[in-house]
């Protein structure tokens, strides 16, 4: 899809810096963004299917804490009728569902989760925080500087959701957690999670 031309944006100050995140998107991104919209709204449908995933799997996992499933089971609906707007918007382009090849960036950060319990579901619970936090600001540099309004709209239209996504990740890690626990393996996991980016992925993706 052909775009206006861009003009470098300097990021820290079109939008505010998301907490936990510890570097922000680079502009290149944003330019490689740009110049393949119709990649990055096919992969963000897959994206949105996935977050719903993640969501009822975390609930499959721990099914007797309350508290997690209540929360989650909001976040999964929510994730399901994102999915269901993507897809609208691909059938209304003509932009064909198909499969896309992930880039390593969700692979990469789930082999940073430990293995053995309560730290798995520590980790799991901040490795989704921080995938939502990093939708959240994708896609309000989307909604910033996309040239098409109708897209820019409904990205900006999901900010909010996303931010009480990656709010409610962060609020049962805390209640399940202590918080010095809590905030300790964050910042290692959101290190690990910048240092997956500092490279930019040569396919087009929302996490690339």
């Amino acid at each position: 899809m052909p775009t206006k031309s861009f003009e470098s944006p300097v990021i820290s100050e079109t939008l505010p810096r998301i907490r936990f995140l510890t570097t922000p998107t680079s502009d290149a991104w944003v330019e490689q963004a740009l110049a393949h919209l119709d990649t990055i709204l096919l992969d963000h449908s897959h994206c949105e299917r996935k977050a719903a995933s993640v969501a009822l799997n975390l609930m499959f996992r721990y099914p007797s804490s309350v508290k997690l499933v209540k929360s989650l089971t909001a976040i999964a609906q929510e994730e399901l009728q994102h999915f269901e707007q993507v897809n609208a918007i691909l059938e209304q382009r003509a932009i064909a569902l198909a499969p896309l090849a992930p880039p390593p960036y969700g692979a990469t950060l789930n082999k940073a989760v430990r293995r053995d319990e309560p730290d798995r579901m520590l980790d799991l619970l901040l490795v989704s925080g921080l995938i939502e936090a990093r939708s959240h600001e994708r896609l309000g540099l989307l909604a910033t500087h996309c040239p098409d309004r109708e897209l820019a709209e409904f990205y900006g239209s999901l900010m909010a959701s996303e931010a009480r996504h990656y709010g409610a990740y962060w609020l049962l890690a805390d209640t399940y957690f202590d918080r010095a626990i809590v905030m300790q393996r964050l910042e290692e996991l959101a290190e690990v999670e910048s240092n997956i980016l500092a490279t930019l992925h040569p396919e087009p993706r929302i996490h690339s």
